[in-house]
């Protein structure tokens, strides 16, 4: 009773201020209205103490009573409630299917992905793989497996066996596992081709060994190369890697990043990071790469039918994005690669083309070939001519270089080498 009259009386207060101060314009009533919140004001104090006196008499302190409780109930009764704010039920709806879509990907696609142990001359490791075909192909990568001589693949079920590894791709960083059971869960490969960037996309695997786990993000770019290490001594592009911010660790190799489908897009290789874990091991910062699923279709098709995969071969040692020493040379072009150096006996060296002339300090004197055109297709950048490369040609196909030298544009036939190994 106490606190609805104080509640009543201080609400009385602000509807007379409010009324009051509505229509207040001028210094006259700016004082009259001073004065009338202070007569109010007075008339509450006093109300106020009257019912504290009258609480007292009625509840003795023994049984809780006090001198503060007319205070401490008013008080109480103008604190805010905590109220949830509410959600539109459109916007809960959307929501609430996103959540079902992903329980519902990972319901779907978890059976199809497994953990992998490997025993070899590196000790032991783990990784991740996922099953592409119903009687027990599996891809991972060959940085999982390489030096092995015993693979173990653990189902989402638990059930444990020895894999055999089918072949190995270092370029790309692939590899055919196959395991001696049928009628397995596995899962699709989409067309990498169509993965757009801002795209959300999931992953699935044994980051740390710890099995079954799911990152959600988005596509970051796409076209991407990473480099990998030749028996020259030199380096290979692995081109068209896809970028992703979706959280990728030690133990994530090898496992599939998917559209909301479930259809694999990529296979999770790489992570760039300056991070360390405690156990010494680098963690995600938010680029990660993944080889794209036209390359596993590609790179899967020829480990099952060859065992191997033959790469198409330029021998171009080194290149530059023409538009970055065009002012410098004096060249009237912007497009294309420029070659840098062309391995002795090449396939370019053979047709004649030639790289630019260097000083000791490896700044260009003079212009090499600059390429444009691959085939018909113009380039941009040095990573696009070894995207169209391997993606479009086999060793010993003859293709057109559209080149520019000593102010001139021609076409060059060159019949493409193998790879070394």
């Amino acid at each position: 009773m106490v606190r609805n009259v104080k509640v009543a009386m201080l609400s009385a207060l602000v509807l007379s201020a409010l009324l009051l101060s509505a229509g207040c314009s001028t210094a006259q009533d700016l004082r009259e209205l001073a004065e009338t919140l202070s007569e109010q004001l007075q008339a509450v104090q006093t109300a106020v103490a009257e019912q504290q006196e009258r609480g007292a008499t009625a509840s003795p302190r023994g049984r809780g009573g006090s001198e503060m409780e007319g205070a401490e109930s008013l008080a109480v009764a103008l604190a805010p409630a905590p109220t949830a704010t509410p959600i539109p039920a459109d916007v809960l709806n959307r929501l609430l299917a996103e959540e079902q879509v992903l329980v519902n990907l990972y319901e779907r696609v978890n059976p199809a992905v497994v953990y992998i142990e490997v025993r070899g001359s590196r000790g032991q490791g783990n990784g991740s793989g996922f099953v592409i075909a119903p009687d027990g192909y599996i891809v991972t990568n060959n940085h999982v497996v390489e030096g092995a001589s015993r693979v173990n693949v653990i189902f989402a079920d638990g059930t444990r066996m020895r894999a055999r590894i089918i072949g190995t791709d270092r370029y790309s960083d692939l590899a055919l596992l196959r395991v001696n059971r049928t009628n397995l869960p596995y899962v699709e490969l989409a067309d990498s081709d169509e993965v757009k960037v801002g795209q959300r996309v999931v992953a699935i695997g044994n980051p740390f060994g710890l099995a079954g786990t799911m990152t959600l993000g988005i596509v970051s770019a796409r076209g991407r190369t990473l480099p990998e290490p030749a028996s020259d001594g030199g380096t290979y592009s692995n081109p068209d890697i896809i970028q992703t911010d979706a959280a990728i660790n030690p133990g994530n190799s090898g496992g599939p990043l998917l559209d909301l489908r479930g259809r694999v897009v990529g296979v999770n290789t790489a992570i760039r990071t300056n991070n360390v874990s405690p156990f010494g091991q680098p963690s995600n910062s938010g680029i990660g790469f993944a080889v794209p699923s036209n390359t596993v279709k590609r790179v899967v098709k020829a480990l099952r039918e060859d065992g191997v995969v033959r790469y198409p071969f330029l021998g171009i040692q080194g290149a530059v994005r023409t538009a970055d020493v065009a002012e410098d040379l004096g060249l009237p072009i912007q497009e294309g690669v420029m070659i840098l150096g062309v391995r002795p006996n090449g396939p370019v060296a053979r047709a004649g083309l030639r790289g630019a002339v260097t000083d000791r300090a490896g700044n260009i004197t003079e212009p090499g070939d600059v390429i444009l055109a691959f085939n018909g297709t113009r380039l941009r950048d040095y990573d696009h001519l070894i995207t169209i490369l391997v993606n479009t040609s086999r060793p010993g196909d003859r293709v057109t270089l559209t080149i520019w030298r000593d102010g001139k544009q021609r076409d060059v036939t060159v019949v493409l080498g193998e790879r070394p190994d």
